[in-house]
């Protein structure tokens, strides 16, 4: 089946794209497939703090990597098989081999270009100046960071540089310094700058693309197509040439690279910071961009700037970047792929003795305060006279997060709990056991304290729900009966855009201690025992949110039924028992839980449901399933909009 065709039938548009070919004109699609089967995405596929992503394919595997700025270790690398589901296989940098960066809020490192060229792994990236790391795999190991060596005619190498290989096999730096130094320069077998520089300084001499920053390269039928971005918040344009010249004559520039928004609702308006546009083997071609998320009275700004996967689409030889949409889009024609939607990860600790490569830290110190030895199926946290932390970045915004801590808080000082924190550090959420006129739980945000007394001892298990903006604080001894602390507070001065745009990252969600050092058991999010709204589903097709009808549920659109997705629920070490769906429904029907995928996941459940005019409870018998899984609703074929589902959860009986 032909791309275009597989399109136009994920989007249910049936009119053939007038420049397909008789043969792609006789194809036929199978609309129903769409409705019960997952063949379509949802952006971002790489949700949460991704900033100025860069991307690689090197055969069947796709390599992303991007600015890390402060949070270390540095250059987390991400891997996927299909472009849509992604896993960190890698880190570059320890925190202890980078003593020269810097680690407060808008320092760290910058850029992070992944690239392959003269049979090596490199990773380029700019910490006062530009440097290297060299591998034989993405997933390392990486040798020690080189600099790169500079000249008076090259000038200073700046940052957000990335890499190009032309056709030949030979590489360039396309660098880039403030607003209007643009060149390309080639690098040699030992990854220096060689050859003469190719100055394009006249590109953004008049501002034309405000800071023309962010460029990348691509080359397609003799044409070499440079893309600068605007500036953090957007913009990204194209220009081409038949050489790599300083001949400003020989360019020519083509204007906006993104095809123009028709989908009012999209809050990932602006993408920028683009990779470089690639080709499959199917002769579609991709690239993946950064934006932030905001909507006209909503903003998730403070997330980060979110990475998304976007088409490209050729009108002859000018490239068009298909529009930011809040549809479901068409997979890339890639194979199936096991690895789960990324997603805030669940942590035992007890595993091999090394921490997850989805953990990161805000500071140098804490990268070597904490232990997984001290208490074996533990992390302990080891803060010195201040705070130590142990974070991931936010990826949801609807999730239980829980973590089991043990801490003996006898005075004001000593703290240990959950820790929710913006990127300058500025606006902080803490849920934590500690001291106040006796041992409290307290839930403290910068403007709201609310506490109430432990009465469960030192061993504490502690929960924040997220529904939004907003956020309730749980307390429990048992981790099954749990006790609210108080009433729910907003979040919405830590999700907004801040000043110097967050300090250039998102929020990160983990763990904290202050005072003493504290034990943790475990952490995790999206729990599957806690009702989880399904208006946070991460992927869908053929569903809608119904809030005026059904107090936030989920409804599908035809006949065929239709499906939705929520990504990393925690199922927990011991298999619950049933699968609960609170709903409303004008008819009957059965709504099947699936872990993974609807072809290749395990069907776990069939969920009947009867017409009730209020929300109600239904359930279905589970067994053997544990761990973290994408969890997708299929609802049934026949009348649409019969059923609407606001929760879902996993219970004992």
């Amino acid at each position: 089946m032909s791309n275009i065709c597989r399109l136009a039938a994920a989007l249910c548009l049936f009119t053939l794209n007038s420049a397909e070919s008789s043969a792609q004109r006789s194809q036929k699609t199978d609309s129903s497939a769409f409705y019960q089967t997952v063949k379509t995405y949802v952006n971002p596929v790489l949700p949460g703090d991704h900033p100025d992503p860069t991307l690689l394919k090197v055969g069947d595997d796709f390599y992303h990597c991007g600015s890390t700025f402060h949070f270390n270790p540095y250059l987390p690398i991400y891997h996927s098989k299909d472009l849509v589901h992604w896993e960190i296989i890698s880190r570059v940098l320890p925190a202890s081999k980078a003593g020269w960066v810097g680690d407060k809020p808008s320092g760290g490192i910058w850029q992070g270009a992944i690239t392959y060229f003269y049979g090596s792994y490199w990773i380029y990236f700019s910490a006062g100046g530009q440097w290297f790391c060299k591998a034989p795999s993405p997933k390392g190991p990486w040798s020690a960071p080189v600099e790169v060596k500079t000249n008076a005619v090259t000038g200073n190498l700046g940052y957000d540089n990335s890499i190009f290989v032309d056709d030949d096999g030979k590489p360039y730096m396309v660098i880039k310094n403030g607003q209007k130094v643009n060149r390309l320069q080639a690098l040699g077998r030992d990854g220096q700058l060689t050859d003469t520089v190719i100055n394009l300084d006249w590109i953004n001499a008049k501002l034309q693309y405000s800071w023309a920053e962010g460029p990348v390269m691509s080359k397609r039928n003799g044409y070499y197509y440079y893309f600068p971005a605007g500036d953090v918040s957007g913009g990204q344009y194209v220009m081409r040439t038949t050489a790599l010249t300083s001949d400003s004559t020989k360019w020519e520039r083509l204007g906006d690279f993104f095809k123009p928004i028709t989908d009012a609702a999209v809050g990932f308006r602006r993408p920028n910071h683009i990779s470089a546009p690639f080709k499959l083997s199917d002769g579609t071609w991709w690239t993946i961009g950064q934006s932030y998320e905001k909507y006209d009275n909503d903003d998730w700004s403070g997330t980060g700037r979110q990475t998304g996967l976007y088409q490209v689409i050729w009108e002859g030889d000018r490239p068009w970047g298909v529009a930011p949409t809040t549809q479901p889009l068409l997979m890339p024609n890639l194979p199936y792929s096991p690895i789960p939607w990324r997603s805030v990860k669940t942590d035992y600790f007890d595993d091999s003795g090394e921490l997850g490569l989805w953990w990161h830290f805000l500071t140098k110190k804490a990268s070597a305060s904490y232990s997984l030895t001290d208490r074996k199926g533990w992390v302990r946290l080891k803060p010195d006279t201040g705070r130590t932390h142990l974070m991931q970045k936010e990826t949801d915004h609807f999730y239980s997060a829980i973590t089991k801590v043990e801490l003996n808080a006898a005075d004001t000082t000593a703290k240990a709990g959950l820790y929710l924190t913006n990127g300058n550090q500025h606006v902080t959420i803490r849920l934590y056991t500690g001291y106040d006129n006796g041992k409290k739980i307290i839930f403290r945000t910068d403007s709201v304290t609310q506490s109430v007394a432990n009465t469960f001892g030192d061993v504490v298990w502690l929960k924040i729900e997220r529904y939004g903006h907003m956020l309730q604080a749980y307390c429990s001894g048992n981790g099954d009966d749990w006790t609210a602390i108080g009433q729910p507070i907003s979040a919405v001065s830590l999700d907004k855009a801040q000043p110097n745009f967050n300090s250039w990252v998102g929020t990160s969600l983990g763990l904290f201690a202050e005072g003493k050092p504290a034990d943790f058991d475990l952490f995790i999010c999206k729990d599957g025992r806690s009702a989880m709204p399904l208006v946070g589903y991460s992927n869908y097709f053929g569903v809608r949110k119904n809030k005026a009808q059904h107090a936030d549920g989920v409804t599908n659109t035809s006949a065929y039924g239709g499906w939705l997705m929520l990504s990393g629920v925690e199922f927990g070490k011991n298999s619950p028992a049933l699968a609960e769906l609170t709903a409303t429904a004008t008819g009957s029907g059965t709504i099947e839980v699936w872990i993974d995928d609807l072809k290749h996941g395990k069907l776990i459940a069939k969920v009947p449901v009867n017409p009730t005019s209020a929300a109600k409870a239904f359930n279905a018998a589970i067994k053997n399933v544990t761990g973290q899984h994408d969890v997708f609703l299929k609802f049934p074929t026949g009348k649409p909009g019969q059923i609407a589902v606001k929760t879902i959860k996993f219970k004992s009986k």
